[in-house]
């Protein structure tokens, strides 16, 4: 192990994490002890651990490490839980998903991202990560219900067909709403009995965008 690194993360969560209300002992162990620089580009290695995004690919990339606790922290995973997750990119968010769930179903389109992503799961040994070949807008319906979905880029609209792969008692959709500039929404979407509530979470300034998309559903 690296002791710059893991020095680095320590600090990561004592000065990042802590000080912003995420006290849950397990999320903060998860950010101590998985090696964000594993699933970084060579470019990008130098300092993983900095409040900054990290861009990974085009327009997106991982939000600072205190945004993507913040996501997790939200939505209140439990071990029985099936979670999918939009964009995985190199899997850090997905493998920190993965500690928390039963299983976690995967998408990520792009090809050289997603070679990536493969790799790092074999080199953990990670079992319960399912890489499908869904869609960014609208998930992968054959494998719903869900219990949570999570968006950690954000995206301008979204499609209604998510909204029914939420699992009909108390599923959540932790998603960030993109607004003006590089403005943007954190929001907690529940489902009960085919009924939605939505959720103002914080806010989020970042580029990054999910995908393009001119047309859609706004909740």
């Amino acid at each position: 192990m690296n002791l710059n690194y893991q020095k680095a993360r320590n600090l990561m969560v004592e000065n990042q994490l802590r000080p912003n209300k995420i006290k849950d002992p397990v999320i903060l162990s998860l950010f101590k002890t998985i090696p964000k620089e594993n699933f970084l580009l060579k470019e990008n290695k130098v300092s993983p651990y900095s409040d900054l995004d990290i861009s990974i690919s085009n327009n997106r990339g991982y939000l600072k490490n205190l945004h993507l606790a913040q996501l997790i922290n939200y939505s209140e995973i439990e071990k029985k839980h099936k979670v999918l997750h939009l964009g995985a990119l190199t899997g850090y968010m997905t493998v920190l998903l993965s500690n928390i769930c039963y299983e976690v179903i995967a998408i990520e389109p792009d090809n050289n991202l997603q070679l990536i992503l493969k790799q790092n799961i074999r080199n953990l040994g990670i079992k319960n990560i399912k890489i499908v070949e869904g869609s960014l807008k609208n998930g992968f319906y054959k494998e719903s219900p869900f219990d949570r979905i999570i968006i950690d880029n954000p995206i301008k609209n979204l499609d209604q067909s998510l909204l029914q792969q939420l699992n009909d008692e108390l599923g959540k959709m932790i998603m960030i709403q993109k607004n003006i500039n590089e403005l943007n929404q954190a929001l907690k979407i529940t489902k009960n009995n085919n009924k939605f509530s939505k959720e103002y979470l914080f806010d989020v300034f970042t580029k990054y965008e999910l995908y393009k998309e001119k047309e859609g559903f706004v909740f």
